[in-house]
């Protein structure tokens, strides 16, 4: 458990160090996007990696680490913007956008760590591309809760579905960069 818990950590870090970057040279523009816009650029970066997998090859000179990468940092975005609400401007320095940042990641980490103790690291014996099918899925379920305005009836939220994408996309960059 505890190699989990570091590797988590190296990974987030290494997300947060990427984000920081885009956060300078940016700003928190992504403040004006609204709940279901974080769930389509989710979608897309999912599906890309989906057709990266399927197809064995990338047009485009970026393989799948980045899209996990950008997974962690757009879950992490939605939460703020579940929090928070979406601005018609930004709205927050770098500062307060690192410290949600840091909140969220460690609310993630939380998370794995109690269902990594629950389910004994099964996730070790699982292939990337099942992460990425699993993030495909709690993408569309977010999109049917949106669509029903969260009024589901046993359902997690739209939070708990972006957490789960992170921690899945945490997996699959610890695969990634320490092998199986």
């Amino acid at each position: 458990m505890k190699d989990t818990k570091e590797q988590f950590e190296h990974v987030i870090t290494t997300c947060r160090d990427l984000f920081a970057k885009k956060l300078h040279d940016y700003g928190a523009a992504w403040r004006i996007m609204r709940s279901s816009s974080v769930t389509d650029q989710l979608f897309i970066k999912a599906n890309r990696i989906r057709s990266i997998e399927i197809k064995g090859v990338s047009l485009v000179n970026e393989g799948i680490r980045p899209e996990f990468m950008a997974i962690v940092n757009y879950g992490i975005i939605g939460l703020i913007q579940l929090e928070l609400g979406y601005a018609e401007k930004e709205d927050i320095t770098e500062a307060q956008a690192l410290e949600l940042y840091d909140k969220y990641a460690k609310d993630a980490m939380e998370l794995m760590l109690r269902k990594n103790h629950d389910y004994d690291e099964a996730w070790r014996s699982m292939r990337i591309t099942s992460y990425t099918d699993l993030i495909l899925m709690k993408l569309y379920r977010t999109k049917q809760i949106e669509a029903l305005s969260g009024n589901t009836l046993v359902s997690e939220g739209v939070d708990a579905n972006y957490m789960d994408m992170i921690n899945y996309a945490v997996f699959a960059l610890i695969k990634l960069e320490f092998g199986e």
